[in-house]
């Protein structure tokens, strides 16, 4: 049981670029992530344009699982669960974000709909960039583009890895 609540705190959902900076303005939060790094002033206050700000109250739905993936989202304040509906009624915890998280990225690189439900948990603002903006700017701005795509690649394949880490150990632990 042990491993199980371990992997439930440290699972694939987990933001393992979460910044560690003492101001977690949007923009801050935003520009720690891979997929932004690397992108100087001028595109960075570019793709700010495209941000676009939400305020949603506790246990109100940002999406549920089966919605379109339209956007990848920030965490300015506030604190959200990312959930799966097991069985109908019946739903688990996937993860647990708070200020500086984000989620939804997979969005960002294909058009499936979401695999997962995400609720807010207390007053929570998050800032939200939708995949036809983040599309225009990659074409605009291809050289730019190549970055975030690259960005957007490392932050899943460490998820994943993270994932087949904890899978593994999970397993050993079974037998």
């Amino acid at each position: 049981m042990d491993t199980l609540n371990n992997i439930r705190n440290n699972s694939f959902w987990s933001n393992l670029f979460k910044t560690t900076t003492a101001k977690d303005d949007l923009q801050t939060i935003i520009c720690s992530l891979p997929p932004f790094q690397l992108l100087n002033n001028k595109h960075v206050a570019m793709l700010m344009t495209l941000v676009h700000q939400r305020s949603y109250q506790p246990n109100e739905y940002i999406f549920v699982e089966g919605d379109p993936g339209l956007g990848i989202y920030f965490i300015e304040q506030g604190k959200v669960r990312i959930l799966k509906e097991l069985s109908p009624g019946k739903e688990e915890t996937l993860a647990e974000l708070t200020q500086g998280d984000f989620f939804g990225e997979l969005s960002a690189i294909d058009e499936m709909p979401r695999s997962a439900s995400a609720m807010a948990l207390t007053d929570t603002k998050v800032g939200v960039i939708f995949k036809p903006d983040l599309d225009e700017f990659i074409d605009k701005y291809p050289k730019v583009g190549i970055h975030i795509l690259r960005g957007l690649a490392k932050i899943i394949s460490t998820r994943l890895r993270k994932f087949n880490e904890e899978y593994i150990e999970l397993l050993s632990d079974c037998k």
